[in-house]
């Protein structure tokens, strides 16, 4: 009988000292409009993101985003905090580190904020590199010679309020504005699973100006705001608001200009960054698909049920979430009407999963993600 009450007392206090334990997030009752989409017509499975191969493996861990100039240079940035240009030849010449370069950059994501995370990464008008760092600001790097300059700190912010995640990126080829995202105003990059979970309304979307240095804030209030990008004719933008599976158009010409209306929402995945194809769509990169089953996603179960989050963010360590995502790689290719008019899927993950951009360059697509070893292309865009 004493064993048995101390096995209970004992019980009893690690349950109230886990109730008085502060969670690390506060979240807000949130209802998602689903269930998530069935898997037909348009999004109908295939195996069409099977059909590449992986290049730099063990070389480029995570690489996000990408950009290219005119002599066939790709580049990217990686989880190291390191800027890379990828040659014609599929050559690796390593440009810049973005922060301190230290033997444990890309050993943690604890050590990011001193290495620097490139994200967004464009071609300006006079061939310099813009970059957005999550954790160092938006810089200037000439592709050349490495030569850093920084544009906007992130402590500097904007309205008052700093950066702590900036992620997105787009440069307006007409007028040189950089439009760019800060995913969240609490929760840096390292911390962007506990952002998902948290479910806050803490991000932006916002408009550099190089020559005057000015920054104005375009839109506030956004879920985890992520991937931009201008339409043809820079009439609107699209953005994803990646924590609750929405596709925004913000229109920046015209008798609807500064305002906002939803292209997708209820979306099959939590979309990452959006990109002009070169057959005039666009395409989304799915970070994490969200399917239909028998029982509702895990995001969606507990996205009413505050108490439930704060809970499961105090025991369960952060590694931990990565084994309830599927490796299923999805692709969305959209119409500059915004209809969903196609996808490419890998089902078993043979190629990659966790897509966080598709860009398209010379006949080659390039499939980006946070934190694989790998970079996975595809040779061709036949079905």
């Amino acid at each position: 009988m004493f064993s048995r009450r101390s096995f209970l007392v004992a019980l009893l206090s690690v349950a109230v000292g886990l109730y008085l334990l502060p969670s690390p997030i506060d979240p807000k009752p949130h209802v998602l409009k689903g269930p998530p989409p069935a898997l037909e017509g348009p999004l109908a499975v295939n195996t069409r993101l099977q059909k590449g191969r992986r290049l730099f493996s063990g070389e480029l861990h995570g690489p996000e985003s990408f950009t290219a100039d005119d002599g066939g240079n790709v580049y990217t940035g990686t989880v190291d905090g390191k800027l890379w240009r990828i040659g014609p030849d599929d050559s690796l010449t390593l440009i810049t580190q973005m922060g301190q370069n230290l033997p444990e950059c890309g050993s943690s994501p604890d050590y990011e904020p001193l290495c620097g995370r490139p994200h967004g990464v464009r071609l300006d008008r006079r061939g310099q590199l813009i970059v957005a760092d999550s954790y160092l600001g938006l810089h200037s790097v000439d592709p050349q010679t490495g030569d850093k300059t920084l544009l906007l700190p992130n402590p500097q912010g904007a309205d008052g309020v700093p950066f702590a995640f900036l992620n997105g990126l787009e440069i307006s080829p007409q007028t040189g504005i950089i439009y760019f995202t800060d995913s969240s105003s609490r929760w840096g990059r390292r911390h962007v699973k506990l952002e998902v979970i948290e479910l806050n309304s803490l991000g932006r979307l916002l408009a550099f100006d190089p020559q005057t240095g000015s920054v104005r804030v375009l839109l506030d209030s956004l879920y985890m705001p992520n991937g931009v990008v201008l339409s043809p004719d820079e009439h609107f933008l699209l953005l994803a608001e990646t924590s609750i599976g929405r596709i925004l158009r913000f229109w920046l010409k015209g008798p609807r200009a500064g305002t906002t209306e939803i292209v997708m929402d209820n979306m099959v995945g939590y979309p990452d960054n959006i990109r002009l194809s070169d057959h005039g769509t666009f395409l989304v990169g799915i970070t994490t698909p969200r399917f239909r089953k028998l029982v509702p996603p895990f995001l969606d179960a507990i996205a009413p049920y505050p108490a439930v989050k704060r809970f499961l963010a105090k025991v369960i360590p952060l590694s931990w979430y990565g084994l309830l995502l599927p490796r299923y790689a999805l692709v969305l290719e959209l119409g500059l009407d915004g209809e969903l008019v196609g996808s490419l899927h890998d089902p078993e993950g043979r190629l990659t999963w966790a897509i966080s951009d598709v860009f398209q360059h010379r006949g080659r697509t390039y499939l980006g993600s946070t934190d694989l070893p790998f970079l996975p292309v595809l040779e061709g865009w036949d079905s």
